[in-house]
């Protein structure tokens, strides 16, 4: 089950809920542990989402990476704003073949107009796969 933070915008609520934070996301398999503007945490199995060489996909890590970001950030702006991706990268360190990974993001900048997140993807060991940074643009839904 997922760690909301209280006094949510109850729109958000409803499509974190409703969806598990998108489409893809549940394609993946992702589980959202904790969800919060400061520090998020997901899982996601290895299998089904790996590359033809049998390793986790970059792609995967990035996903997993912009969910969180993405999900931090619009908790940030609040009710009647959104969260936009303007920009992302990723540094892979380690690959990995089976088991799953676990994702922690934490917010490195949560302005007015802009936020920005490091996620880091660590094995079940506790050794870094990847780091994720991304920054999302903040406006009003109007």
């Amino acid at each position: 089950m997922t760690i909301l933070p209280p006094g949510l915008d109850p729109e958000l609520v409803e499509r974190l809920t409703g969806t598990n934070g998108g489409e893809l996301t549940t394609k993946m398999g992702v589980e959202y542990v904790s969800l919060s503007a400061e520090h998020s945490v997901a899982r996601m199995p290895v299998e089904g989402n790996r590359q033809v060489v049998g390793i986790l996909h970059g792609g995967a890590h990035v996903v997993l990476g912009e969910s969180l970001g993405s999900i931090s950030s619009a908790i940030h702006a609040g009710p009647g704003r959104v969260a936009m991706g303007i920009e992302i990268n990723a540094t892979h360190s380690r690959a990995i073949s089976e088991g799953w990974v676990t994702a922690t993001c934490d917010a490195l900048v949560l302005g007015r107009t802009l936020a920005t997140h490091e996620i880091v993807i660590r094995d079940d060991e506790g050794r870094r796969l990847s780091t994720v940074r991304m920054t999302n643009i903040l406006r009003d839904k109007n």
